[in-house]
């Protein structure tokens, strides 16, 4: 008898899940390397681009972005009002928190590694002689302040 009763579950739920169909690409978000649209991030430095892959990092509200750091750049100490969330794509990000540049307190995160970091938590990073490409993502709104206005970058007009 219980065996019956397993059996006429089982296939109660497979005949329930056949009948929910496929998930069509419709049903969910996707952009593709050759559509990404790199921008110009001057607050990060100079030559560094920045493209947003979902979301609206200026507002409420979850977002994904990408963030390509060119050679030999210097991230001075920095905030960020809402917590970042960063997964390495590719290159090397030597990366610490704290109040004072120091490459000596940095660890390097290379493809694949993950960190995470508060909202409003001083922070500094710096790529060696290969461009670094990072994912940030996390809720708005987003933005970058230097701890120490003389350390951010100087901006084209």
């Amino acid at each position: 008898m219980k065996t019956v009763k397993i059996a006429a579950v089982g296939f109660a739920f497979v005949l329930g899940a056949l009948a929910a169909g496929p998930v069509w690409a419709a049903e969910y978000a996707s952009v593709m390397s050759p559509d990404v649209k790199w921008n110009d991030a001057p607050s990060v430095g100079p030559g560094a681009k920045v493209a947003v892959i979902a979301g609206d990092p200026k507002s409420s509200g979850p977002f994904v972005m990408r963030l390509k750091v060119p050679p030999k750049t210097n991230i001075k100490v920095h905030t960020h009002p809402a917590e970042e969330n960063v997964t390495m794509l590719s290159g090397t990000l030597h990366f610490a928190a704290g109040n004072k540049f120091d490459t000596k307190a940095t660890k390097a995160f290379g493809p694949g590694s993950y960190f995470s970091i508060g909202q409003g938590q001083p922070m500094f990073a710096y790529t060696g002689d290969k461009e670094a490409v990072l994912q940030i993502h996390g809720n708005g709104p987003w933005g970058l302040t230097y701890v120490d206005a003389a350390d951010a970058p100087a901006v084209k007009k």
